[in-house]
């Protein structure tokens, strides 16, 4: 059995030619950007800013958002490299496929399934809470049991569910028209958060602020599977505030950036992949830094950090300082500004499962392209299908650390292929490379197991689960009637 065979750089580029295969090449950098912001920008700014303020960071928590940005910058110029080079949909799946292997690439496509299904779920049901407040304020209230969270009052989560097949749809129709929906939905929910920011201002107070860092506070050690793995493997109790608190928080924040990676899934459906590619994935990053930086450094001036609301701290920050009005607005934004979350997250989701049908890994009929709208349409279909009934049915709270230990395991893998394909193909094109090879690739890794390490250890079973039932697909499916193995090539150029 040979695990490790890969395909090449150049059958990976072939394969986006054939007829029944192509994608419409219709992203421009700008559009690669602005999908980028349109992911990022979402539950990291209208939820985890009060939650990790005052249970983590204190005021700091700006620098959370900054470092977990760096750890997300380091893989970001990895993908950059590799996106630019094998202009391929699948992200890092493809790019493993390239240098790792067959098997190595299955995992990963596998994980990142999971990461995406889980990640898209979880926001839906996030969306499904800011739309009923939304419509309990002008008067309509719906009932817990079809607009709650499953497990938490609700039995089933309708709004969830509508909004996953409207956005399913709309993915089905065509890259360019949802391009265009997100471009108006991110101006929404971009000038929302710059409204936030500027009229923020105004309520300030340089006493929130002290102290900046406030000291650190032993935490009661968690015991069991809701311990950390730092704190199991060494012993290493958990710390709120001072420096080690602003560092455990970057766990937390992470999931605020979950996404940036999904605009190298749309690789094949970029018009000039080697230049727009790497603006997308680090202009995408940049943007969002600064924008989570400046709102999480206004609303913790604008109330105390031990008073923030864990739930809508933006909205309630202004409730605080008296204008209900801004707080409205806000809700407003994040109804609107959450639905593109969902859709690029099942923009990217169905890509991996593309690329994985393509190559034969999954059943072939799954890598269909529709013939007008040139979309993967069967593809997005059963995965909006599957994300619609996890969060129309399925408690996800305990699940949701799952999508940053997926995104994590991606970021390793990346960081690593670099240093290896830099090794095994020297002669490739480049139009971007990655600075400081292999020092930038080894400190992501190293930054991404730091972070991973902070999770908790039911978090990593619930994760290698998830890889072994992968593993028994593989065996019984993607090796056999892999495209490599039925075409009799043990490897792919080296």
């Amino acid at each position: 059995m040979n695990l490790l065979r890969t395909k090449s750089v150049e059958q990976s580029i072939r394969d986006t030619e054939e007829p029944g295969h192509r994608l419409r090449r219709a992203l421009s950098a700008l559009d690669l950007t602005v999908f980028g912001v349109g992911v990022i920008v979402g539950t990291g700014i209208f939820v985890l800013t009060g939650q990790v303020a005052r249970d983590n960071a204190g005021p700091a928590v700006a620098l959370s958002f900054i470092f977990a940005a760096v750890v997300c910058g380091l893989a970001a110029l990895c993908y950059a490299e590799f996106a630019s080079t094998v202009p391929v949909a699948g992200s890092a799946y493809t790019f493993s496929y390239a240098t790792l292997g067959e098997f190595p690439a299955w995992i990963i496509g596998w994980d990142l399934i999971l990461e995406m299904a889980l990640g898209a779920a979880v926001v839906a049901v996030g969306w499904s809470g800011y739309f009923a407040s939304l419509l309990d304020g002008v008067g309509i209230t719906l009932p817990t049991e079809i607009a709650g969270p499953p497990g938490e009052g609700g039995t089933v989560n309708v709004p969830a569910i509508v909004l996953v097949l409207l956005v399913t749809a709309l993915l089905v129709f065509g890259i360019k028209i949802s391009s265009r929906v997100n471009a108006v939905v991110v101006a929404i929910k971009v000038s929302v958060v710059l409204l936030v920011i500027v009229a923020g201002l105004f309520f300030v107070k340089g006493t929130n602020y002290d102290p900046f860092i406030p000291p650190s506070q032993s935490t009661p050690e968690v015991g069991g599977l809701d311990a950390p793995l730092m704190q199991v493997l060494f012993g290493v109790t958990p710390v709120a505030f001072g420096w080690l608190g602003i560092f455990s928080a970057v766990a937390i924040v992470f999931f605020a950036y979950i996404g940036f990676d999904i605009v190298a899934t749309a690789s094949e459906e970029a018009r000039n992949p080697q230049r727009d590619l790497p603006i997308g994935l680090i202009g995408s990053l940049v943007i969002t830094a600064i924008l989570y930086a400046a709102v999480s450094t206004v609303v913790v001036g604008m109330q105390h950090y031990t008073e923030l609301s864990t739930g809508a701290p933006l909205a309630d920050a202004f409730e605080h300082a008296g204008h209900p009005a801004f707080a409205t607005i806000i809700d407003v934004g994040a109804v609107v500004g959450l639905i593109t979350v969902v859709m690029i997250l099942l923009l990217g989701m169905s890509r991996i499962f593309f690329a994985l049908s393509r190559d034969g890994l999954m059943p072939a009929w799954l890598s269909a392209v529709h013939p007008r709208f040139r979309t993967p349409y069967r593809s997005t279909i059963i995965m909006g299908v599957i994300v619609a009934v996890l969060a129309g049915f399925i408690p996800l709270a305990e699940l949701a650390t799952l999508v940053n230990i997926g995104t994590l395991f991606a970021f390793v893998v990346v960081s690593a292929a670099v240093v290896v394909l830099r090794r095994k193909r020297p002669d490739l094109p480049r139009a971007f490379r990655t600075p400081l090879v292999p020092l930038v690739p080894v400190l992501s890794v190293l930054a991404c197991l730091f972070v991973m390490i902070n999770l908790p250890v039911e978090t990593w079973i619930r994760f290698l689960v998830w890889m072994a039932i992968g593993v028994v697909v593989y065996a019984a499916y993607g090796y056999r009637n892999s495209r490599l193995q039925r075409a009799g090539e043990p490897s792919g150029k080296q």
